[in-house]
Formats: C-alpha cells, sequence, structure tokens
C-alpha cells in the first residue's frame, strides 16, 4: 500500500522549474532512493512533499490524504519528517533542545521523554553531549543530531537528504546501519544519498531525476543492472 504518492507535480523557483511532471510513490514499510546530479529535483522534490516549496501543478497524496496545499507544520503532524540537506541543526541551542524541537508538533511530555531516549539509544554519541551546542558538534555527530531531531516527530515517512554528505567512510557506514534499522522499527524511508551505489544497496526501489523529470525507475536491483544508470551514477560496469 502506498503512503506517499506524487502525481504529475510540478513545482518552480520563480521562472525556474525545478520539477516537470514527477510521479513517484513509497509504499508502506519500503526504503526508496532518489538519485541525480546536482541540480536535478531531488531536494526540491523532499521540499515540496514537506510544504516548503508548493507543487504549481500535479498532486501530493500522504496516507491517502492531499496534502499539496498543507503548511510544513501540518503535514509533519501527519507523520512526514525531514532531515534536511546541510543538516541545519540550530548551532546556539544544546543537543537536548535541538532534539526537543523535533517535537513541537506533540504535547505528551511521557511520550516525548520516551523517544528522546529512543534517540540516545540510536545515536548513543549524543547523550553524551547532550548539553552541548550543536555548533560545536564534528559533522558526523550534527548529521545524527539532524535525523534524531527528525525521529522527534514520530514519522511514519523518514525523508533523509544526503545524510552521508562530508562524512568519514566509516561513519557513513554508521548512518547507513543506522537507515536500516530505523525501517526495520516500522519507518519508511525516503532517501537522497550522493552514493547511488550505496542507496541502491540498502533501498527496495528507486526513482532517478534528470533536470526535474523522473527518466529511470524500478527495483534497486533492475536500477543497479541497467547500463545508463551505471554509467551516470555507479561508476560504470559492475562486476
Amino acid at each position: 500500500m502506498s503512503l506517499l504518492e506524487l502525481d504529475a507535480v510540478d513545482a518552480a523557483y520563480g521562472r525556474i522549474r525545478a520539477l516537470q511532471g514527477v510521479s513517484l510513490h513509497v509504499d508502506e514499510g519500503d526504503i526508496v532512493t532518489l538519485i541525480g546530479a546536482n541540480g536535478a529535483g531531488k531536494t526540491t522534490t523532499l521540499r515540496t512533499i514537506s510544504g516548503l516549496v508548493r507543487a504549481t501543478r500535479g498532486t501530493v497524496r500522504f496516507g491517502g490524504r492531499d496534502i499539496t496545499r498543507l503548511g510544513p507544520d501540518e503535514i509533519v503532524r501527519l507523520g512526514a519528517g525531514h532531515a534536511p540537506e546541510g543538516r541545519r541543526v540550530f548551532a546556539r541551542m544544546s543537543v537536548r533542545e535541538n532534539l526537543e524541537l523535533g517535537a513541537y508538533t506533540r504535547r505528551s511530555r511521557a511520550e516525548i521523554a520516551q523517544d528522546l531516549e529512543h534517540v540516545f539509544d540510536t545515536f548513543p554519541r549524543l547523550r553524551e553531549r547532550i548539553a552541548q551546542r550543536a555548533g560545536t558538534l564534528s559533522g558526523g555527530e550534527q548529521q545524527m543530531l539532524a535525523i534524531g531531531r527528525a525521529l522527534m516527530s514520530r514519522p511514519r515517512l523518514l525523508m533523509l537528504d544526503e545524510p552521508s554528505l562530508g562524512l568519514s567512510p566509516i561513519l557513513v557506514q554508521t548512518i547507513f546501519s543506522v537507515i536500516r534499522r530505523i525501517n526495520a522499527g516500522g519507518t519508511t524511508v525516503l532517501l537522497i544519498e550522493q552514493n547511488a551505489r550505496q542507496a541502491l544497496g540498502i533501498a527496495s526501489r528507486g526513482y532517478v531525476l534528470e533536470l526535474g523529470r523522473v527518466v529511470h525507475e524500478g527495483s534497486a536491483a533492475s536500477l543497479m543492472a541497467s547500463e545508463d544508470v551505471r554509467a551516470a551514477y555507479l561508476g560504470g560496469a559492475v562486476s
């Protein structure tokens, strides 16, 4: 069953058309990845789903409901969490304060405290840094914080925009292991990732965007086997 559906969605920044007729779906429980070059429209797709960019045409549905015209806070309340590109942590606020802000749409203090413990279990490093200003964390720790903050909204869908960008190989493996665990716990994941091979390695399905259009889609295995996808995004032939 589809949790998220985009039907012929256009989006623009002024006169620049960033998305042109994008259609995709994400089924409940899946990991789906969007791959493509810089400027292909991947980040705009997530921002449109989140209500940060308004679709100029087409429909976005989440859990069967039309959310095309809803604001970002309403979309978060429905269960769509977003860890944006560049982490965007609140640098002068502590780790705890950043995480608590992720639960701003919620009211139960007991549930928030429970989810804070869950985030600390997922990212033990954040527990160690709980009172530290977010701006003084390492890049990897800030990425953990950005994902943890999104988890604090208890999302049905977690959207991750370039979670491994700028991280060491060891931390990349850690982040991808966490993504698998989050998904295994029942959270659907929509992932943008510069390392297409890594992304397709954990995804069930994927979409390739070029200049705001979907040009390939299918199972992760079929995209890995596609000569066009291999040549453009996977560094040539796959042994």
